[in-house]
Parts: C-alpha cells; structure tokens; sequence
C-alpha cells in the first residue's frame, strides 16, 4: 500500500481548493466563492485567481459558465474518497481474491494501468503479475473481464501473517494515531485544514481488511469520524465565509 508523509503539507492556493472542492457536493463554485474561500484560509485573492487560471489549462477543473467544477480525474477521485468513507460489514469466510495477469496483455483490451486498478481496489501486490486480498468487500469489485485470471482461495500460510506481509495493518495504524493527535493539537481553521487534507488521503490507503485481520483498537472509524466531523465543520465555516461576501452558499 502506498504511504504518505505525516506532517500535513503545506497548504497552497491549489491544494486548498482542491481540498475544498473534493469535500463538497456538488464540487462546483464560482471564483468570488472561491477567492472567498482562500483569502479566511489566509491565502492571497492573487494566488488563488493564478491558480485557478493554471487548474483549467492543466485539467483540473473545468470552467462552464463562471462555475469551475472538477474535471472527471477527479471527480472520480471524490467518488473513491467517498467510498473510503465505507467499511465492509458482515462476516468474512477466510478465502482471498487471487488476480493473476497474462504475460503479455491481451490484444485489444483496454483500461487503466493494472497496476492502479488493484491499488485502487485495495489488492496487494504479491509478485509482477499478481495481486490478493482478503474477499470480503464486494463494492472492490472493478471491471477486469479480459485482462486478468481471477480465483477465490484459502492460502496455507496463516492469513494473520500473509495480511501483515502485504497490507502492514499495524504500521497505517500507527500513523493514524499520529495524525488524530496533529488534528487535536491544530488550531484554526486553516491549521485542521492541512491535517484533514493528509487524513483523507490516508484514509484511502486504509487496507479494509476484515475484523479478524486488523490490531487490536484498530483506528479506523475514529478517524473517520474525525474527518467527517471535520468536512460538517468546514462547509459551514464555507458557506458562513461565502454569504459574508454575498454569495450563495454551498449546500453540503
């Protein structure tokens, strides 16, 4: 699973309304509400309008009438950031998902590097070719047909040990309790801002292993609600930012 630095980084006019437009439904607003936005997080009305301006040529937002929405990269992105917000529920019978890719791709076959498309799915990589994880999260499930073989079983290796080989469960909770404590001591707006940006993006590497497989006091559904009471907290510091200065708020 891939890792991120713990310190959050530090916040600029691009991160911030990214940040901003991936925790919001719909991801659209218009320049005074993000200019808005940007100058209570403490960042300069120039900085944000050059990035804005720099967002639409490289295609992270597309602009339709004044209204700059997300461009469909990252609107799936919010679409994965809002999925992690999920955890599995019921039981797990102890079987693993096998995929194995051909040596030499199938002609005509199309799609995402595979590679990105288990990482997305939250498979580890085994060896070149393979990728595994426990089966029990059906919402994974990521149109392959054609391009790998995939197989359900039961690894003779205990599957406590093969998780913490593949997945290091005990090291992304570790982590997570690093960053809940840089989120208890950040003060401001804009300070929590930065710690919830490096949140969500920990949250998507959680590993969503079943229950049997995880460390004992496992943090993942406190971080969660750190987040989501964050995200609560945050439109409604928008949206009273948005119609100090005559706009129309964001609604959620």
């Amino acid at each position: 699973m891939s890792s991120h630095p713990l310190r959050p980084v530090k916040m600029t006019a691009r991160s911030a309304i990214l940040s901003a437009l991936l925790g919001t439904h719909p991801a659209q607003a218009r320049a005074q509400q993000i200019v808005a936005i940007a100058d209570a997080l403490g960042l300069r009305e120039s900085a944000a309008r050059v990035a804005l301006t720099r967002m639409v040529s490289t295609g992270d937002l597309v602009r339709v009438d004044g209204i700059y929405t997300l461009s469909p990269r990252l609107l799936a992105r919010q679409q994965r950031q809002d999925r992690a917000m999920e955890v599995p529920v019921g039981r797990w019978s102890g079987k693993w998902r096998i995929a194995i890719a051909p040596d030499a791709p199938p002609s005509g076959v199309g799609g995402a590097p595979l590679p990105d498309v288990f990482g997305f799915m939250k498979f580890a990589e085994v060896r070149d070719g393979v990728w595994m994880r426990p089966d029990n999260h059906d919402a994974l499930s990521i149109d392959v047909e054609g391009r790998v073989s995939l197989f359900s079983a039961v690894p003779q290796e205990p599957s406590i040990e093969l998780s913490d080989r593949l997945f290091e469960p005990a090291r992304w909770a570790a982590d997570t309790e690093l960053m809940l404590a840089e989120y208890r001591d950040a003060v401001g707006v804009a300070d929590r801002f930065e710690v919830a940006a490096t949140i969500v993006r920990h949250i998507l590497d959680d590993p969503l292993l079943p229950p049997e497989l995880l460390p004992d006091d496992w943090p993942g559904d406190r971080l969660r609600q750190v987040y989501r009471d964050f995200r609560t907290d945050f439109i409604e510091f928008v949206n009273g930012v948005i119609e100090a200065s005559g706009g129309t708020s964001i609604t959620h």
